[in-house]
């Protein structure tokens, strides 16, 4: 090969070598603004999901609801309770605070496998108040895998038993049928074809739960209620050590949130 040759091959690999670190650049670029929560992989219009929420803890830390709301904000998930003896000790701040800007307001228990539905239920129903207005939310129950569960998966049996007495007991005490928060692979594992008459929270973080893209990658949900597609999302008016905030929507606009409430009442 003549030098000009050389020169040439040089050249074709230094284009491609240019074109791979500017692929990776802008992929580093994503990843830190992705962590950082200032994009995401979905974005929802506004257009098509009107009504926007959040859903908070303590880790928010203090939480000036009147900010939080003026950023698109119509409704708000408070952690309440988890397992049978743990509450948030910001939730009852949360709740009061969030139901004054006239927010769209429900509480949330984080389920344990490792304790009884029963107790778990009492826990929930001696911290969250049972208040019955136009902007109540029905309670959730928020199931999913957590520290070493997803690789030593409960018995779907075990589950049931206590996940059954759980929702039986709320829905008895609150008079609506509890909401059930989960994330595909273990609604998936446990939950397909079950419990179909509780609305679904469903999280999904590539891509809205019915859509085209999320039929191709076998993620697909016909019927959900409401999608928490951010869950490292930033806003203004909040002072925890946890930056980052939860980002959901709901499946229609405010007259269709009404409706909706209006017939879970009724069931």
């Amino acid at each position: 090969m003549n030098l000009k040759g050389v020169f040439a091959k040089i050249f074709h690999i230094g284009k491609y070598a240019t074109r791979l670190f500017v692929v990776i650049a802008l992929a580093l670029v994503f990843f830190v603004l992705q962590h950082n929560g200032l994009v995401w992989f979905n974005m929802p219009s506004d257009k098509s999901y009107p009504i926007k929420g959040v859903d908070v803890s303590a880790h928010q830390g203090h939480i000036k609801w009147e900010i939080l709301k003026s950023q698109n904000i119509t409704f708000a998930f408070i952690k309440a309770t988890e397992g049978s003896t743990w509450v948030d000790k910001r939730f009852a701040y949360n709740f009061e605070e969030a139901r004054k800007q006239g927010l769209y307001v429900g509480a949330y228990h984080f389920f344990s496998f490792d304790s009884s539905g029963l107790t778990q239920a009492q826990n929930f129903i001696a911290n969250v108040p049972n208040v019955v207005d136009s902007k109540a939310l029905p309670p959730v129950v928020d199931v999913e895998f957590y520290g070493s569960k997803a690789k030593n998966s409960p018995s779907p049996q075990k589950v049931y038993n206590e996940l059954d007495t759980l929702l039986l007991a709320l829905e008895k005490h609150y008079k609506i049928k509890p909401i059930i928060y989960t994330t595909p692979s273990f609604y998936d594992m446990y939950l397909r074809g079950r419990y179909v008459e509780n609305p679904l929270w469903i999280r999904s973080v590539f891509f809205a739960p019915d859509s085209m893209w999320a039929r191709l990658f076998n993620v697909h949900f016909e019927s959900w209620s409401f999608w928490q597609y951010d869950p490292q999302g930033v806003l203004k008016g909040y002072s925890g050590g946890e930056k980052h905030i939860d980002l959901n929507a709901f499946n229609g606009d405010e007259k269709m949130l009404r409706s909706w409430l209006e017939q879970q009442r009724k069931h």
